[in-house]
């Protein structure tokens, strides 16, 4: 195994999945890419109204959570240091887009969504569908 991709969102399910994902990678001397989506919110009808708020401070905001989630992970003994991403896209889409060629993929059973009665996550289906 040479490269472990794991999506966080800074939720404690994906913390745990950092968590295990790193531990694996410390097993298998793979590398770790940490990913992280953001998206643009819209107001009015449809989803079809300008942006209201600037994507730079949405784009400022994912890199806190990443910096964040990485400040407290133990990235001790890993054969490579960890790797970063952040892009704008649904988190399933930027994950699928991040992993490819990847070894593994890496993710909480649900993140910061709000469908709390869900088993798995939204995001977490459509990862499987296109692993």
């Amino acid at each position: 195994m040479q490269r472990i991709v794991v999506g966080v969102d800074g939720s404690e399910l994906s913390i745990l999945a950092l968590t295990w994902a790193l531990d694996e990678a410390r097993l298998r001397q793979a590398s770790v890419e940490v990913v992280h989506g953001w998206q643009l919110a819209y107001v009015g009808s449809y989803g079809f109204a300008a942006p209201t708020i600037d994507p730079g401070v949405l784009e400022e905001g994912a890199r806190t959570v990443l910096d964040q989630v990485l400040a407290d992970a133990d990235v001790s003994g890993l054969a490579a240091p960890v790797g970063t991403f952040i892009a704008c896209g649904t988190a399933a889409s930027v994950i699928i887009e991040q992993a490819k060629g990847a070894d593994l993929v890496v993710g909480g059973a649900r993140g910061h969504g709000g469908f709390s009665r869900l088993l798995l996550g939204s995001v977490s289906p459509q990862v499987v569908q296109h692993a």
